[in-house]
């Protein structure tokens, strides 16, 4: 059973995949060549699923950072003998910088022991086990390491000095002084493809090099925000930056799957592809915490991955693989245990086929944000845009499963209908951008529909609040974003009073705040769940717009609090316990972070983002 704390890992990526380190030096999960790929090591789900670990082969204490605003792992040892660093990172191709970070990503992780001062001795074990611990490759010590060969996969260690060499493992000791330096590569590839080889010392300490300032330099030209929390709004940034796949664009939601929303229970869903609501909310966000000139990059690889199913009268595909693959079936993996024994253990994920309307709304407001970075699109992708918008004002009347993609009836959620006004309240705003001057008539005319529908039917006098779905009085953190997206002023009483009954009603004793009251049983799903961090962080963006800024900075820094050493987020915290929860890190946990940041600091007059990246507002009412 993985038992070791989901915020006791730290993320690697190269754009283009993901790992995790755990605090005592362990790779716990690592997919090559891609997010979604079938993983190398998955002893973050079960103990027997593959690891790396170097660490120290007696006691010691762990202390860990990301090097130089860069997603390169740091952690230093310390023992009764000495001490020592491992620093970590999934390798950027040569050369890589500024907007082409994974354009030549080798599917390498660096692994770099430096000694610090004494002598340390250390302990390596490398167990790879692929396609989600099924296969135990085959493994041969070649010259300067160890080459592995099982199913699809081919992999080269390349390690100095001899190791021991079991069945489907390897492992060894050695020593490190001060000043000595020894690095450890992992070569991935695939049967027709690259052929993995042994990297040499020079080569793997220049290529970690290269890759700290292929960061840096991404750091240096996109990150001008300076305001509250501004470390921590970076490194978010940086977060949301490394989650995306350079080929396509496309931004995962979190590079793991199955880790849990409640600890030994069974909501454990696959993250790891492209959520249109999601990459939509997570270029928004990028618009303060970073310049986000990858926007047209991946509006370009939606409208290529939606083509046709507007146009057939579809509706839009709420979330696809990295690659634009629309079919994402889910299925479980029963030979692994799950963390802490949450099964199942899924891949896939089954809400590729619901119909969830607000998508409309979310991937509209990002256009219109980032209108300015996007420039004029091309043909397919306003032909795309305009289909989007006629899609919200034709759909919003249904049913759908809503934004948390439950899994019972599903109902006239009200967050859906209001993204449905955003869809056409932005495409309005976009009309002589997309050509589409003839339908602002009849989207204006939807939209005040929607707009009197939302308040008239919303509302709960019972529940003093806009509830989760039309006649119900049932709470629900996602109206929060009623003033946020601009629906209604944040100083509305019927705004002020919904604020007011979430914080009341939907907030635990760490003053995070629940999704919804699990206990009601909408959702089609048993047992209950952690607070959700991203809508905490909409209690404090909400507040900041109603001219709260003391009580909103007082949620932020509740909300803060779970931050972990190397500034990550998971989706959840367990309301019993204070650990993180869910899939991680997550997108929406940093999004929510760095828009609250953003909205309490314009509140307080206190920050400032490159004015030349500032659009025109929605235009509201």
């Amino acid at each position: 059973m993985s038992s070791t704390p989901i915020a006791d890992h730290a993320l690697l990526s190269d754009c283009r995949s993901a790992a995790l380190v755990s605090r005592d030096g362990s790779v716990e999960w690592l997919c090559f060549p891609r997010f979604d790929s079938p993983s190398v090591f998955a002893r973050l789900l079960d103990d027997d699923a593959g690891h790396w670990s170097i660490r120290p082969a007696g006691d010691f204490q762990a202390a860990r950072r990301y090097l130089d605003a860069a997603i390169v792992l740091e952690t230093t040892f310390t023992t009764a003998t000495g001490s020592v660093t491992v620093v970590d990172a999934l390798a950027l191709g040569a050369g890589d910088r500024g907007h082409q970070l994974g354009r030549g990503a080798p599917s390498l992780l660096i692994r770099q022991v430096r000694g610090v001062s004494g002598r340390v001795e250390l302990a390596m074990e490398y167990v790879p086990r692929t396609e989600y611990g099924l296969i135990w490759p085959q493994l041969r010590q070649v010259d300067g390491g160890i080459e592995g060969r099982g199913g699809a996969d081919l992999m080269v260690l390349s390690a100095p000095g001899a190791l021991e060499i079991g069945p489907g493992s390897a492992a060894g000791r050695f020593s490190v002084a001060a000043d000595e330096r020894i690095a450890f590569g992992l070569h991935y590839g695939q049967p027709g493809g690259p052929v993995p080889r042994v990297w040499s010392h020079d080569e793997l300490t220049t290529r970690l090099e290269d890759t700290i300032a292929g960061w840096q330099s991404w750091s240096d030209i996109h990150q001008a925000y300076t305001g509250p929390w501004q470390e921590l709004v970076h490194g978010s940034g940086r977060v949301l930056q490394a989650l995306t796949y350079y080929p396509t664009g496309a931004i995962v939601a979190a590079p793991t799957t199955s880790l849990p929303e409640t600890p030994g229970g069974g909501r454990n869903w696959d993250y790891r592809y492209s959520w249109v609501r999601d990459a939509s909310l997570t270029m928004d966000a990028l618009w303060v915490a970073a310049c986000p000139d990858e926007a047209a990059k991946f509006f370009s690889y939606l409208s290529t991955a939606a083509a046709t199913s507007l146009g057939r009268g579809s509706d839009l595909q709420i979330m696809f693989g990295v690659g634009g693959e629309r079919d994402l079936s889910e299925r479980v993996l029963p030979h692994l245990d799950g963390w802490r024994d949450s099964a199942p253990v899924r891949v896939g994920n089954g809400a590729w086929t619901q119909r969830q309307v607000d998508v409309y709304g979310e991937l509209l407001a990002a256009v219109s944000r980032l209108r300015e970075q996007i420039g004029e699109p091309d043909p397919v992708t306003r032909e795309f845009l305009i289909a989007v918008a006629d899609a919200a004002a034709r759909r919003w009347t249904e049913k759908d499963q809503g934004i948390w993609e439950i899994r019972g009836d599903a109902q006239d959620f009200l967050y859906s209908k209001v993204m449905c006004w955003v869809a056409l309240d932005r495409a309005i705003a976009l009309a002589g951008t997309l050509g589409a001057q003839d339908r602002v008539d009849g989207w204006q005319r939807t939209k005040d529909d929607i707009h009197a529908a939302v308040l008239r039917d919303g509302w709960s006098e019972r529940a003093g609040a806009f509830t989760q779905y039309f006649g119900s009085d049932n709470l629900d953190a996602s109206s929060l974003m009623i003033p946020i997206v601009g629906f209604l002023p944040a100083d509305d009483p019927r705004v002020l009073s919904t604020i007011d009954a979430i914080a009341e009603h939907l907030t635990d004793e760490h003053g995070l705040v629940y999704r919804y009251d699990t206990r009601t049983g909408t959702d089609g799903l048993e047992g209950r769940e952690g607070t959700f961090v991203l809508c905490t962080f909409w209690l404090a963006q909400a507040l900041a717009l109603a001219g709260q800024s003391a009580r909103a900075r007082q949620v932020f820094e509740r909300a803060r609090r779970f931050v972990n050493d190397v500034g990550l987020l998971a989706e959840e915290v367990d309301p019993a316990t204070g650990e993180l929860l869910g899939n991680f890190p997550q997108a929406f946990s940093h999004i929510g972070l760095v828009n609250a940041a953003w909205a309490i600091s314009q509140a307080e007059g206190a920050a400032d983002v490159n004015p030349a990246r500032l659009t025109p507002e929605p235009t509201g009412g």
